[in-house]
């Protein structure tokens, strides 16, 4: 018998274990000629997986799919030799009612690995996290978010989830034009926070850049973040700051090294518009040194932490666990990558948005082809697991993986 179609959310039940059958692994090429402050994306990889179970919805095996955001490189080598051999050998990673836990099957991967190094690992963990979790909210019949707003939220998820176009990104040719016709197009596609990309250029053509951005925007500061890639020092730090303050704008993200917590604090101390950071934090550990040291401040500064690039979701509650101890509200948490994985996160456990990225890092940025965007809010559909199968480009690349 035929299970409901896929755009039709219903709860399941399972008769016995859920089991993993088969995990695939294939690495794709995202490639691209922007670059930010750092680094350029021209040989960018990711590392896409599939784990198929025994359990059987609309005639075929339930196949979770997971992959790692962008700027990290696909870690095939970690998957292959340590991280799926684990997953497939491990015993016993059903929770009460018999589907898998993903909690039990992180701790599995994790056996005989050190305290510390998180680096690239978290990666790795993070790509087959997100496709246990796709799997087993497709094995249950319901969306991510629904799932986790059950599980974790009360039942209460937000209606809709803000979120921001990032780009901005230096372009070889007529930048200011460049830069110019990209914010318009992210205004008309729905969004009304845009992100652009500072610190590549010297300050005085950073400012003529922002003035270019912020004219599309009408002006508005608060619809403008600006994100440094954690290039600068303590002294550009504050130089940028001066010249921005005046702005208002939104946030002004990794100005600063992510892992140097006294730069973070030196620069709070004399710039008080908000700071986004942590994107390139790989655990709740560094998190909570950032929180502990880094002088960042619960009523206005944004957390970024990826859950695809941090050990997965797993890992990510245990984060959000530790921020409510230090007062630290689920609203100040805005999920870097622009994926599906964080925004059925953001949606399902109340968090303060989801980047978004609309335009570039295809087919794995940007949210289902029927998601449209309204003053930066998107209303999330009711399709079983992370909803792959709603963004036709990205499952184009996962579908031949079901049966590999």
């Amino acid at each position: 018998m035929r299970g409901p179609p896929m755009t039709a959310a219903r709860r399941f039940a399972i008769s016995r274990p859920m089991k993993i059958t088969k995990i695939t692994d294939i690495v794709v090429p995202i490639s691209s000629s922007i670059r930010n402050a750092f680094i350029d994306f021209s040989t960018m990889t990711a590392s896409v997986v599939a784990i198929e179970t025994d359990v059987i919805r609309e005639g075929k095996p339930v196949t979770g799919f997971g992959f790692n955001s962008n700027g990290r490189y696909a870690p095939q080598g970690l998957l292959r030799e340590r991280f799926i051999p684990r997953l497939k050998a491990a015993k016993d990673l059903e929770d009460a009612r018999g589907f898998i836990d993903p909690a039990k099957a992180w701790a599995a991967m994790m056996q005989n690995e050190k305290p510390g190094g998180h680096g690239e690992r978290s990666v790795a963990v993070g790509v087959l996290d997100m496709a246990l979790w796709d799997a087993v909210a497709k094995a249950e019949g319901v969306p991510l978010w629904k799932l986790l707003a059950d599980r974790y939220n009360g039942g209460k998820a937000d209606e809709t989830a803000w979120v921001y176009a990032a780009g901005g990104y230096y372009y070889p040719g007529e930048e200011l034009k460049s830069l110019s016709d990209e914010m318009k197009r992210y205004l008309d596609l729905g969004y009304s926070t845009v992100k652009m990309k500072i610190g590549g250029v010297p300050l005085r053509e950073d400012v003529a850049r922002i003035e270019t951005a912020l004219k599309v925007v009408g002006g508005d500061g608060q619809k403008l973040c600006v994100d440094v890639n954690g290039r600068f020092d303590l002294q550009t730090a504050l130089d940028y700051a001066r010249a921005i303050a005046p702005l208002s704008l939104r946030w002004y993200e990794e100005p600063v090294d992510p892992l140097d917590y006294l730069l973070h604090a030196a620069l709070a101390s004399e710039y008080a518009g908000p700071i986004a950071t942590g994107e390139n934090l790989f655990s709740m550990q560094d998190a909570r040194n950032l929180i502990r040291h880094g002088s960042l401040r619960a009523d206005r500064d944004i957390l970024q932490m990826d859950p695809a690039l941090s050990y997965g979701l797993v890992e990510y509650l245990r984060t959000l666990a530790m921020l409510k101890q230090h007062g630290w509200s689920p609203r100040r948490c805005v999920p870097h990558g622009g994926h599906q994985f964080a925004l059925n996160i953001a949606t399902g456990l109340g968090l303060g948005g989801n980047e978004s990225y609309p335009q570039v890092f295809a087919p794995f940025g940007g949210f289902a082809d029927d998601t449209p965007v309204k003053d930066s809010r998107v209303k999330m559909p009711e399709i079983p697991g992370i909803g792959f199968e709603a963004k036709n480009a990205l499952y184009a690349v996962m579908k031949p993986m079901m049966g590999a």
